[in-house]
């Protein structure tokens, strides 16, 4: 069964909830064994009590200052706390206080803790926080303190991490703890140190769950990576200012301030202006912004709409934005399929003055500083948005590169964008190459985009870098072309972002 396949129809926040639930499903099962040492009544107990808390306080917030209500995010966060929190009985009101307290203010600061509509710190860490330094009741992580939980941890959260694309954060951050917890033990304790840490603490589950958490973290790669690194130095359990010592989750609000502080600082509300018809089932949603945004050609956003009834995939997405910074409108692309989800059926139905929120500008799928870099642009269908944005950009700038673009659809109606595209041939001398696999003109290549199109419209292929955008099963399969006729794999660029869409 190919993974890949799996993960690419699944949303980033679907993977996340379906891994934490079963994390407890398998606690439940491994404590009602004795194997591990906690009553099966206290978790269920626990984790009811903190999921009525989230539910009931997010709805409340939500209402209050006016924003979408995310379902899969407060399952999200209550299943997190459910996990590192100590499980309490009916007979523990000191524990139940303190689950109240932690659910309230990790739900509470997606909303009264945030600037430019964008919290700031991570809920469930700062949750926990909160309980230990005001209620002296502090997370114990027992789902990463247990050893028999951790095959289940690893498995997991493998899968999340590649969904994500962020093993470079994962691993720098594991790397940056252990080096810290080396440099700040005794030569002769080091075994007993890395066994401690690697097997019996909270490193893996707060890697894979809390420090990847897409709204508290660095976008871009090199402060993504700076961000690891200072989580990881703090997260040693030797480090201390005097007689405080650091948790796990102080380590990570530290590392929330560093994200914000490198990382754009607004949510945004979008209102629809008009919807554009770009090819066949494809369509122009043009908003008018409230402020004005900052990104770079080629990036993405993600979409939140408040759905009345969602289904499986949530009502988040993350879409390339198809207008370039340089226009005053920002346009989203979006291709709709037949029994497509309840958030296109949503986005469907929108009408002019109809408001979307959009966040977390992110992406490094954008052009290279240096004008003279050949490139060679490769799309398939819906994939033409970052292309159209980027030439839209270089348009407006009249800015001259040495790009070829190829563009592959199934029929001539699933080409977008050509006015786009044939502006940029006429006055920036980019020229587009179309290929289309059923009932081709003359002028265009029958069939789909090969190792034969390649040579023949860009006979300098080995000295380009290529950007490949569209459909998952396309972008591998060209990657894959392309390294077989010579192309290096650093002159692959991939359009990624962590959903699906």
């Amino acid at each position: 069964m190919n993974i890949d396949r799996i993960l690419d129809h699944v949303t980033m926040y679907r993977l996340v909830l379906w891994y934490l639930a079963g994390l407890l499903a398998i606690a439940l099962g491994l404590s009602a064994l004795h194997v591990l040492p906690y009553d099966p009544l206290r978790i269920v107990f626990s984790t009811t009590v903190i999921l009525a808390v989230c539910w009931v306080a997010n709805i409340a917030f939500s209402r209050a200052f006016k924003v979408p209500a995310n379902r899969e995010s407060v399952y999200i966060t209550a299943l997190i706390l459910a996990l590192i929190i100590e499980p309490v009985g009916f007979d523990d009101a000191t524990g139940i206080g303190a689950l109240v307290f932690a659910s309230l203010w990790a739900i509470s600061s997606k909303f009264i803790l945030a600037i430019g509509k964008k919290h700031l710190f991570n809920p469930a860490a700062l949750g926990v926080a909160l309980s230990a330094l005001l209620l002296h009741h502090p997370a114990t992580w027992w789902v990463g303190g247990n050893l028999p939980l951790l095959p289940a941890v690893l498995a997991g959260g493998i899968l999340v991490t590649r969904k994500l694309r962020r093993f470079d954060l994962v691993a720098t951050f594991i790397l940056a703890a252990l080096a810290t917890v080396l440099a700040t033990t005794a030569p002769s304790a080091y075994g007993m140190a890395l066994s401690e840490t690697l097997r019996s603490s909270s490193l893996f589950f707060f890697a894979f769950v809390m420090l990847t958490e897409p709204l508290t973290a660095p976008t871009r790669r090199w402060p993504r990576l700076a961000f690891a690194l200072l989580v990881g130095f703090l997260f040693a359990p030797n480090i201390h200012i005097g007689s405080f010592y650091l948790t796990p989750e102080l380590a990570l609000l530290a590392g929330n301030l560093f994200a914000w502080i490198v990382s754009p600082k607004h949510r945004f509300v979008l209102t629809l202006e008009r919807v554009e018809q770009a090819a066949v089932d494809t369509f122009d949603f043009i908003f008018s912004p409230h402020r004005k945004l900052a990104f770079e050609p080629g990036q993405y956003l993600e979409w939140t709409l408040p759905l009345d009834r969602s289904d499986s995939r949530g009502n988040r997405r993350y879409f390339t934005v198809a207008s370039a910074p340089t226009e005053d409108q920002v346009r989203l692309g979006v291709k709709f399929y037949p029994d497509g989800s309840a958030f296109k059926r949503a986005l469907g139905e929108m009408m002019p003055g109809d408001t979307i929120h959009a966040a977390q500008i992110s992406g490094n799928f954008t052009l290279p500083a240096d004008p003279d870099a050949k490139l060679a642009f490769l799309a398939g269908g819906i994939g033409i948005t970052p292309f159209r944005s980027m030439l839209q950009y270089l348009l407006d700038r009249g800015e001259e590169r040495p790009i070829t673009v190829l563009y592959g659809g199934e029929t001539e109606d699933d080409l977008a964008y050509r006015d786009v595209l044939d502006r940029a041939e006429r006055e920036l001398g980019i020229p587009t190459w179309y290929a289309v696999a059923k009932d081709a003109r003359p002028e265009h290549y029958p069939g789909y985009i090969d190792a034969r199109l390649v040579r023949a419209v860009i006979p300098d292929y080995l000295e380009r870098t290529f950007y490949i955008s569209g459909p998952q099963g396309m972008v591998t399969a060209l990657g894959r072309m392309l390294r077989s006729i010579g192309v290096h794999r650093s002159r692959i660029q991939t359009d990624f972002f962590p959903g699906f869409a």
